[in-house]
């Protein structure tokens, strides 16, 4: 045994996350190596002298290669028929296959279709890598100049024009003013905080939100209401907070309040103003978006707000906290991956019809 197999072998024999099979295979080889008998060996660490000899017998002709690998033939016989595999298998990810009654299988529902134990039914999905009880959301735009915006929209992110501001801009709607009927638990040891599953809702409010995508500087300004005139008043507080000359580019959704006359007339009356359309049901491409989802999570979901005043304040301090330490966007994907990927989503649903 070389010294660099016997410090193997003495880490393995001392490890406390390996198998107890190798553990003990190891600490038999050491043994063997200070000269112990086969015999005394088998009795120190209750194995079969027969044991002892072959693990002495396959070190010897391969050393630590192949070390804790099973060979064929070799170890636990599988319980479960391939073919019973097979059907669970064929069953999860059939949408005609069902049982009566359900959306999905659940492992018991399963299990008494099969004839097997919920806990096999389980193993067999995780081996597999299914989840029934997971479904994820889609939605493919069906806007016909949908390359020519996403390249458009994607230009922008990865390519800004020189000596110009990119604002990415939408409005966050409905965004209630919750405030519970009880004071909930603070959370300890072994036990979440709790909250009351009912609330009292004192007013909405709407955030109008521009995202510098160069330096990651948020805009925002909370409204009664969502019409055109809301975002007129929100366009012209952008154009006073930005430096006079620069060209604007603006990227934003479909929504019928950016596209009202008098929007358009308010851009042709500012020249140095662009808007980018993304395509239909691409609100992804909206870099704003993730803003907002942030905002959702760390201050709005689990917020008390005894009135609107308190919601609108937290809002506005939530913006003056994120732009102290603002990033930049940067934004990874590029055009031509994008439009594959929407490409095997049309083929995917395709082949469904």
């Amino acid at each position: 045994m070389s010294p660099a197999d016997r410090l193997v072998l003495e880490r393995i024999a001392k490890s406390t996350a390996a198998a107890h099979r190798e553990v003990l295979r190891a600490r038999v080889l050491l043994d063997a190596a200070d000269g112990v008998a086969n015999t005394v060996i088998g009795a120190r660490h209750q194995v079969t002298a027969v044991t002892v000899r072959a693990w002495r017998k396959a070190f010897a002709s391969d050393g630590l290669t192949g070390w804790g690998v099973v060979k064929a033939g070799r170890g636990r016989k599988p319980s479960i028929p391939a073919e019973t595999i097979a059907r669970i298998v064929e069953l999860t990810t059939s949408k005609d296959a069902t049982p009566d009654g359900h959306t999905h299988w659940s492992c018991r529902t399963m299990a008494a279709e099969v004839g097997v134990s919920a806990a096999t039914v389980q193993r067999i999905w995780a081996a597999h890598g299914l989840q029934p009880h997971r479904v994820r959301t889609f939605k493919l735009s069906r806007d016909p100049a949908f390359v020519s915006k996403l390249r458009d929209v994607v230009g922008l992110y990865l390519n800004p024009p020189a000596h110009a501001v990119v604002l990415s801009v939408d409005e966050k709607s409905q965004i209630q003013a919750l405030d519970r009927t009880q004071p909930g638990l603070p959370m300890k040891k072994g036990r979440a905080g709790t909250m009351t599953h009912d609330y009292k809702r004192n007013g909405t409010t709407m955030l109008f939100a521009a995202l510098n995508v160069l330096d990651g500087s948020v805009i925002g300004q909370c409204m009664q209401r969502h019409r055109h005139q809301e975002f007129l008043r929100f366009l012209n507080q952008i154009e006073r907070d930005l430096p006079a000359g620069r060209l604007v580019h603006v990227i934003l959704d479909n929504y019928a309040t950016h596209k009202h006359p008098k929007v358009r007339a308010w851009l042709a009356r500012h020249p140095r103003w662009t808007f980018h359309f993304t395509p239909t049901s691409a609100s992804w491409l909206n870099a704003v978006e993730g803003f907002f989802a942030k905002l959702t999570r760390r201050r709005l979901q689990r917020g008390v707000f005894h009135s609107l005043v308190d919601l609108q304040a937290t809002i506005n301090r939530y913006l003056a906290e994120h732009n102290q330490m603002p990033k930049p966007f940067i934004w990874t994907a590029e055009p031509d991956a994008i439009l594959a990927k929407v490409k095997r989503g049309h083929q995917a649903l395709e082949t469904i019809h």
